[in-house]
């Protein structure tokens, strides 16, 4: 951490943590500004205004008015790789309370001892990963809503009516999903600035209950491993009707073969 300078913010003043998930990723290198930290990205503007970069595609912005938001999003547009149409984004109030220890209250203000940077990064980790676990449970959401019928038919007839082509989009996008959640944003993983700061170690795991992280991500898994069983049983479905296809044109050959041959017989024979 380059300084340990709080920001400047009077007791109940309330300011706005402002998360956003725009893209596969963002690049960071080069960025101008007064550097807080370098892992994550973290930018001070001002007295009381910080920007917060997670190279996985989430930003986090503290203190901003819609206006500068905008204007910083404008400059950000050509760091960002693969962006998304929609993006996902939760918004957090902070406040300097005059409590000994940081509150944080179910539907209310984090209620913090102080803005310093360490305090907002801790923060700003908490929002990063639970906007990205909205946008997967999203996107889970909607392979598991067209497994669903698919697993419906398979259970009333023992079978399914989808073609070859019909199967493997289902299949594509089960691996796809997989993709993009298993593995991208270590969830479980404390932030950095807890090696140094042991003494946020209480406001990160009350951060983390308020936002059920860790409940999230077990749903989150579970859902994965339908979408894998899922996906596994597209492609034994697809290899077996392969091989009966196979199957079929091999004794469709032989029986080719077979009626060629007595008719060699039978037109010998009738010389």
């Amino acid at each position: 951490m380059n300084t340990p300078t709080n920001f400047s913010a009077e007791m109940g003043t309330r300011i706005p943590a402002h998360a956003l998930y725009v893209g596969d990723r963002i690049n960071t290198v080069g960025f101008e500004g007064e550097v807080l930290s370098t892992l994550p990205l973290a930018i001070r503007i001002g007295e009381a205004r910080v920007v917060v970069l997670f190279r996985y595609g989430v930003v986090v912005l503290v203190g901003l008015s819609p206006e500068d938001e905008a204007n910083f999003f404008e400059a950000l547009k050509p760091r960002i790789g693969g962006a998304l149409v929609r993006s996902e984004e939760e918004t957090a109030i902070l406040t300097i309370a005059s409590e000994t220890e940081d509150q944080v209250q179910a539907g209310g203000p984090l209620q913090l001892r102080d803005m310093s940077p360490d305090t907002l990064l801790v923060v700003a980790d908490v929002l990063a990963k639970s906007v990205v676990l909205a946008h997967d449970e999203r996107e889970v959401a909607k392979v598991v809503e067209i497994i669903e019928p698919f697993a419906k038919e398979l259970a009333d007839h023992g079978r399914t009516r989808r073609n070859r082509k019909g199967m493997l989009k289902l299949l594509g996008n089960a691996l796809l999903v997989q993709h993009r959640v298993s593995g991208r944003v270590a969830v479980a993983e404390k932030p950095d600035v807890l090696w140094d700061r042991p003494d946020l170690e209480r406001l990160f795991a009350r951060l983390e209950d308020e936002y059920e992280l860790k409940e999230r991500v077990d749903a989150l898994n579970r859902k994965l491993a339908v979408v894998a069983e899922t996906a596994n049983t597209l492609a034994d479905i697809i290899d077996t009707r392969r091989s009966l296809h196979l199957e079929l044109i091999i004794v469709l050959l032989i029986a080719v073969e077979v009626i060629v041959t007595f008719y060699q017989i039978y037109a010998a024979g009738g010389r």
